[in-house]
């Protein structure tokens, strides 16, 4: 993302995982507020912690004084192992929380496959009560997306793009209606938000600010 963007290694359930780490400026944060652990699209469709959506979600949580963490599953980059269709994979995200964040407070978010995995990380984790929680393009159509308890809805960010023809809105508002869970819709949004990632970010940070 910038120079003082920071690589690591760490030992993944599959192998070795590699991941991105981004701090934020200091002035104005003394110390970052918390870590957010973000999660990639899918594996077997070019999906990396190097994917714009993933890169925008970092930069306005490091923005909003979040130390931002982001990874590659397992088979992608550097990372060990094979896909493991979201089995592994959210193993693979609890063990980058547990590596990266063990204590003090913690976010998650995830961008379409990601926010599937990150769905389930939120159920996995529920005991650490995440600050927020950012689910971008949420693959409801394609995977079990988990529900979101009542608790975190006030803290959850679920926005979808209005014309996705990856993962059509109707599967997301079907996947959300149940649970009186709110969607923000982003008008004429894609599923990759091309030319609108700015605005994308804006609608992340107003969230983390409430």
């Amino acid at each position: 993302m910038n120079s003082s963007t920071q690589k690591f290694q760490m030992a993944g359930p599959a192998g070795s995982l590699e991941g991105l780490v981004d701090e934020p400026s200091n002035p104005p944060f003394d110390a970052p507020r918390g870590t957010v652990v973000i999660a990639h699209p899918h594996p077997l469709f070019g999906g990396t912690m190097d994917n714009k959506v993933v890169q925008t979600l970092a930069r306005a949580f490091v923005q909003a004084g979040w130390r931002a963490v982001r990874f590659n599953f397992r088979g992608v980059g550097a990372s060990e192992g094979v896909y493991d269709h979201g089995n592994g994979e959210l193993q693979d995200f609890l063990a980058v929380v547990q590596h990266m964040a063990p204590e003090g407070k913690l976010s998650l978010a995830g961008f379409s496959f990601g926010a599937f995995v990150t769905s389930h990380a939120l159920l996995a984790l529920a005991a650490r009560e995440p600050e927020q929680v950012v689910l971008v393009g949420t693959a409801a159509s394609r995977f079990a997306v988990a529900p979101v308890a009542p608790d975190f809805h006030d803290r959850t960010l679920v926005l979808h793009g209005e014309q996705d023809d990856t993962v059509p809105l109707a599967g997301v508002m079907n996947w959300a209606r149940p649970q009186s869970l709110p969607v923000t819709v982003v008008p004429g949004g894609g599923h990759f938000f091309h030319g609108q990632l700015p605005l994308l970010r804006n609608i992340v940070a107003r969230h983390l600010r409430g």
